[in-house]
Order: structure tokens, then C-alpha cells, then sequence
């Protein structure tokens, strides 16, 4: 036995393997094929994967402008090219590197320790996107204001902590109509793309003008026009743009084709090195004001950035908001719900943790309120709603089965608070085209929707559509729940009245709606019933569930070899009580 396995087992066998379900804890649930390496290993491959979201979620966000006002005149209303406006916008963006830094380490830390899910969290793609470009707007042009838009996401929070007490969060995600939910993941992949290809967050290849709505861009400032940005000549001779796309667009595609670990970082990394050199014309360091400065804070390489202007900006007095207050919480309730959601359930079907026959997953009641209860805690710090992350994927690849394999990723995301020089010097246009990449692999959903019958269809379109379309997660989520709802509600009348004689065309092959059943949890419904043990699930004390090969076995092998584990562990889980039952 060589000193790993050794270390292995001595720590299995310890309190702490024993809180994380490790092999050789002898725990009821152990988890077969854990091991404290491997969750090392596991932890650091989800950080490498999602690391990027640090500069992506800060270069976002920060286009809101944050708390920094804008004095505009008639020549720059929203303060384009405002000096002292940009140099304070460069600040919130530091900010918001340690924000989302020390964020994605608390909420990981916590997700590991309490809920034993190898998940990790941080602000969430298409949320962030929503937040400083359709609530706050961009430079602070939208209905609400940061302080606002920042409030509504802590009031989100502790709602969220409400429901998932309650059970309602799954309920919510289940009323949602099958079509819908697959649409929504990708519109926002959508308009997460369209994002990565303008020029404030982005690679400068689109923009909007007077005459169209949106045409080809890729110019240098000078031949942009100052009221619309449109390119007035010298369209993609952008030397930013070409970087862009093909050293952080064409080289991480190719990457991530032949599944190199860190595509994006490697990317990233590329681009953001080729534009720190101050002498040539793709660098992030012109020789203007908001150059010099952030050359100045690039140069000090390791230092801890504390956060000046974002850190507990909530605003109260909502007489201001009104409806668009409302409307923009109703909506990252919304998204969140369904994001937070499917990606858990993902996660955990993944790695192999759902129950097959109450289709929940072990650790789900504290994974909820862990998300939600960060959520409210990244607000305080200036950021957009927290959401588990599919990246968490590249860790349960890895051999990921425990709690351990997420505290180590929230380690990480811990030390890089330290290197926020370096990942404020990080230009847009390195992360644009990982914004592309990050919304063609949302696509997917797409290819699962019912493309069959209209009912399904339209309204799927629909929301995929008006989401890029109108700059708008929420008008899209709007308009594909109540086209669903018009023509599935006519359909089912004209139905009723004919007495089922005219029926839409491939009616039999609609996706069917399944209302959920009952408001209450099962917490709730057994503590009704008087079981002195209502808070544990009856099928986590030890009762054991006989799953057949023809249920489990063959399909998940053929999906991803890590599942079929599940089997085996069922499989053994469920032998000694099989057997006690064929002996009664």
C-alpha cells in the first residue's frame, strides 16, 4: 500500500471522513470510490473550469456603472467618454473581481460543508448579464438603480431561503411547462452570446444603429459614431477584435474540441497576455488617465483590492422603483429557480446521487438554503445573484463525489483574492468570445425541445427569440408563458367543444403537463403525520430501495461511464436489504 492509499484510508476512517460520507468511514450512505486525493484533484479542475467567471462576471457588471454617477452633458449623455466617470467605473470593476472572488469561495466552502455536494457556486451567467444591462442598464440607463437592482437581489435571498424551507422551489420549477425551461436555458445562451460580440462586454463584432437594428461592427473609436457606436467606415479593422476572435474564440473552440482541461482559462490567458504590452495597438494600457491608472494597479501583481464602492449598497426607500422593481425581482426569482435548480439536479444525477424513485438528491434541502442564504450575502458585497455552476461537471469528471471536492474549488477562488491586479487587467475583449462558447454549449437544450407539435414549439421560440431580440431575459420568459398558455388554452377548448373532433395537428405528441401535486414538502406532510423524525427522509435512515439492471443499469452506462457507479452502488447499498426481505 503506498503512502497515498494509506493517507486515503486514515482519512476516511477519521471524523472528517466520516462527515463527508468518504470511502472507509463506514457511514450507512458512504460514498464507494471516494478518496481524499481525487477530491483534491476533483476541486482544482472545477476551478480551472469556472475561474473565469471572476473577470467575465466583473467586466459585466461593471458596464452598470455601479454606484459612480454620470454627469453627462449633451455631447456624452450616458458618459461614454467621460474621464473621471470611467476612472470610477474602473474601481466598481475591482470591486467586483474581489466581490465575485470572495463570494464564489464563501458560498462553495458552504455548499461543500453543509450540503456534501461536490457543486460550486459563484454569480451566475445570463443573471449578471440581466442585472447591469436590463435592470441597471448600461452606465446606469436602465429603470432601477444599482443600489436598487442590489436590494432586490438580498430580498431574492431570503425569499429563496422561505421556499426552499417550504419545498417550493422544486414545485416552482415543476409548474414550468417542459418547453419552456428547455427554452429558457437556451435564450439566455443567446443572449449571453450577443453580449460576447458587442463591444462593451464583448469583441466589438455587432452593434446597433438609427437605420437597422443591428449591423456588422469591429472599427477603431475614431470611426464610430458618437450617438449610436455604429461604424461609420473601417468596419473589422478592430486589431482588439481580431485578438479576440481568434486567440480567445477559434483557440479555445479548438481546445475544448479535443476536451483540453482549462480551454477557456488557456484562452483567457492568451489574449489578456498578448494586450498588456503597452507599445502595441491591441493593449488594454493606452497612454490616456484610465491607462495609466490601470496600469499602475497591474504592476502590483499580488495585493488584496478591498472593495470601495459596491460593499453593502442597498437602497430601501423603493417609492422610486415601483413596478420595475417588483418585476425585476419576480424575475431573478424566476431564472434563478429554474438555473439553480437544473443545474443541482444535473450535478447530482451526474455524480450519481438522485434518488430513483423520489427522483431528489441527498444534501438537497441544505444545498438550497446554502445558495439562497448566498445569494443575500453577495449582494452585500455587490454582486449579482449566486447560482450553482455546470462546470462543477469537469470536478465530478474528475472522480468528484463528496463536499471536499467543492471546499477545495472555494480555496482557490479564496487565494485568487489576493491576484486581483492581475485579473482586473483582464480586457473584454479576451472574455467576449467566452461568452459565445459559454451560449453555443447552453444551446443544447435546444435539440430536447418538442419541436413537433406547435404548442410546444412556438412558445419555445418564442422565449428563445425575444430574448436576445429585446435585450431582455424577462421579457422573453413574459412572452413564451403566455404564448404557451393562449394557444394550449384554445386548443384545449376548441377540444372540449367539439367533443374531440378537431384537435391540433400532432396533439398525441405533446409534451404533457404534469401540475405538481400537493404545496406541502414531505418534511411538512410526515411532521403532519406525527413522525418524530420528519426532518429525514425515510429513505436516508438506512431503508433501502431493490433497483433492478433494467431500470438503472444499462441506459446511464452507455450515457457516462462515472453513472454507471451508480449502479454498482445501488446495487450494493440495496443487497442486504433484499435479502432481509426475501428471508421475512
Amino acid at each position: 500500500m503506498t503512502w497515498v492509499e494509506r493517507t486515503n484510508q486514515k482519512i476516511g476512517e477519521s471524523v472528517v471522513g466520516r462527515w463527508f460520507r468518504m470511502d472507509f468511514s463506514g457511514h450507512p450512505r458512504e460514498r464507494k470510490g471516494s478518496r481524499f486525493f481525487t477530491e483534491i484533484r476533483a476541486g482544482l479542475a472545477t476551478f480551472f473550469a469556472m475561474a473565469y467567471i471572476i473577470a467575465v462576471n466583473a467586466n459585466i457588471t461593471s458596464q452598470s456603472g455601479g454606484t459612480c454617477v454620470c454627469a453627462s452633458t449633451a455631447e456624452d449623455p450616458i458618459c461614454e467618454f467621460n474621464t473621471e466617470y470611467l476612472l470610477c467605473k474602473d474601481v466598481v470593476r475591482r470591486d467586483l473581481i474581489t466581490a465575485t472572488a470572495a463570494i464564489a469561495a464563501f458560498s462553495s466552502i458552504l455548499m461543500g460543508l453543509f450540503a456534501n455536494l461536490p457543486v460550486a457556486l459563484a454569480p451566475g451567467m445570463g443573471l449578471n448579464a440581466y442585472f447591469a444591462f436590463q435592470v441597471v442598464g448600461f452606465h446606469g440607463t436602465g429603470p432601477v438603480s444599482y443600489n436598487m437592482a442590489v436590494t432586490a437581489v438580498f430580498v431574492e435571498g431570503f425569499i429563496f431561503i422561505g421556499l426552499s424551507l417550504l419545498g417550493m422551489r422544486q414545485w416552482l420549477a415543476r409548474a414550468i411547462p417542459a418547453s419552456i425551461k428547455l427554452a429558457t436555458g437556451a435564450g439566455i445562451g443567446l443572449y449571453l452570446a450577443l453580449i460576447g460580440l458587442t463591444y462593451s462586454a464583448g469583441i466589438g463584432a455587432v452593434t446597433g444603429n438609427k437605420d437597422t437594428p443591428m449591423e456588422l461592427a469591429g472599427c477603431i473609436d475614431k470611426y464610430k459614431n458618437p450617438e449610436t457606436g455604429a461604424c461609420k467606415s473601417h468596419k473589422l479593422q478592430n486589431p482588439t477584435f481580431w485578438l479576440g476572435l481568434f486567440g480567445g474564440g477559434m483557440f479555445t473552440a479548438i481546445l475544448m474540441m479535443y476536451r483540453v482541461k482549462g480551454a477557456i482559462i488557456a484562452g483567457i490567458a492568451l489574449v489578456s497576455i498578448a494586450s498588456w504590452p503597452r507599445t502595441t495597438n491591441v493593449t488594454y494600457f493606452p497612454y490616456t488617465d484610465v491607462g495609466n491608472s490601470s496600469f499602475d494597479f497591474f504592476k502590483k501583481v499580488a495585493t488584496f483590492h478591498k472593495i470601495e464602492k459596491t460593499l453593502v449598497q442597498q437602497e430601501w426607500d423603493l417609492s422610486q422603483a415601483g413596478g420595475q422593481f417588483g418585476l425585476a425581482l419576480i424575475t431573478f426569482l424566476y431564472v434563478d429557480i429554474l438555473d439553480c435548480t437544473g443545474t443541482l439536479y444535473a450535478m447530482a444525477r451526474f455524480a450519481g446521487f438522485v434518488d430513483p424513485e423520489t427522483q431528489d438528491f441527498e444534501g438537497s434541502a441544505a444545498a438550497y438554503i446554502v445558495d439562497a442564504f448566498s445569494i443575500s450575502i453577495g449582494s452585500l458585497f455587490g454582486s449579482p445573484p449566486v447560482t450553482a455552476y455546470v462546470e462543477s461537471g469537469a470536478g465530478i469528471s474528475e472522480g468528484g463525489k463528496t463536499g471536499i471536492t467543492a471546499i477545495v474549488t472555494g480555496l482557490c477562488f479564496f487565494i485568487s483574492i489576493f491576484f486581483a491586479p492581475i485579473f482586473a487587467s483582464i480586457p473584454p475583449w479576451a472574455t467576449g468570445c467566452t461568452l459565445v462558447l459559454v451560449g453555443a454549449m447552453m444551446m443544447k437544450a435546444a435539440a430536447d425541445i418538442n419541436w413537433h407539435y406547435p404548442g410546444d414549439a412556438i412558445p419555445a421560440f418564442v422565449t428563445m427569440a425575444l430574448m436576445p431580440f429585446t435585450y431582455s431575459i424577462a421579457y422573453g420568459l413574459i412572452a413564451g408563458i403566455m404564448t404557451y398558455v393562449v394557444l394550449n388554452t384554445v386548443a384545449w377548448a376548441v377540444e372540449k367543444a367539439t367533443g374531440g373532433r378537431i384537435v391540433p395537428y400532432n396533439k398525441d405528441t405533446k409534451e404533457p403537463w404534469n401540475p405538481p401535486k400537493g404545496l406541502f414538502p414531505r418534511w411538512a406532510v410526515r411532521a403532519m403525520k406525527g413522525d418524530k423524525l420528519f426532518w429525514r427522509d425515510p429513505a436516508h435512515r438506512g431503508a433501502t430501495i431493490e433497483v433492478s439492471d433494467s431500470d438503472l443499469g444499462r441506459k446511464s452506462q452507455e450515457l457516462h461511464p462515472m453513472e454507471g457507479l451508480e449502479d454498482e452502488k445501488l446495487r450494493r447499498e440495496t443487497s442486504a436489504g433484499a435479502i432481509s426481505e426475501k428471508r421475512a
